[in-house]
C-alpha cells in the first residue's frame, strides 16, 4: 500500500509559479513511477507530467512542456511539480498517483494509487 498526500497548491496570477509536493507513505515508494494528473471542472482527469522510480525518465503533457518540470526525491519519499509561467487553463484540481509500471503511462486506470487532490487556481 502506498498512501500519497499533495500540498502546495493555491491561487496564483498568471505567469507565476507554484511547486506541488507529494508526499508518500507505505511500502516501495522508490520502485514505483509517479505522476501528476488535473481535472477540472467538467472535464475529464487528464496526464500532466510522470516520471520513472529512480528519476532518469520523465514524460509531459504537450500542454506542460517547457513550462513544468517533475521531479523526486525518494530518500524523502516526495515528488514535485514545478509550475512556471502558469495559466488561467492550468487551473484544476491537480492530483498524485502512483503505478508499479516501468513506463510513464498517460492513462489514469494504470495507476493504483491516488492522492485527495490539491487546488490549483491561476487568475487572468
Amino acid at each position: 500500500q502506498v498512501q500519497l498526500v499533495e500540498s502546495g497548491g493555491g491561487l496564483v496570477q498568471a505567469g507565476g509559479s507554484l511547486r506541488l509536493s507529494c508526499a508518500a507513505s507505505g511500502r516501495s515508494f522508490g520502485d514505483r513511477t509517479m505522476a501528476w494528473f488535473r481535472q477540472a471542472p467538467g472535464k475529464e482527469r487528464e496526464f500532466v507530467a510522470g516520471i520513472s522510480w529512480a528519476g532518469g525518465r520523465t514524460r509531459y503533457a504537450d500542454s506542460v512542456k517547457g513550462r513544468f518540470t517533475i521531479s523526486r526525491d525518494n530518500p524523502k519519499n516526495t515528488v514535485y511539480l514545478q509550475m512556471n509561467s502558469l495559466k488561467p487553463e492550468d487551473t484544476a484540481v491537480y492530483y498524485c498517483a502512483a503505478t508499479g509500471r516501468i513506463a510513464q503511462p498517460p492513462t489514469s486506470g494504470d495507476y493504483d494509487y491516488w492522492g485527495q487532490g490539491t487546488q490549483v487556481t491561476v487568475s487572468s
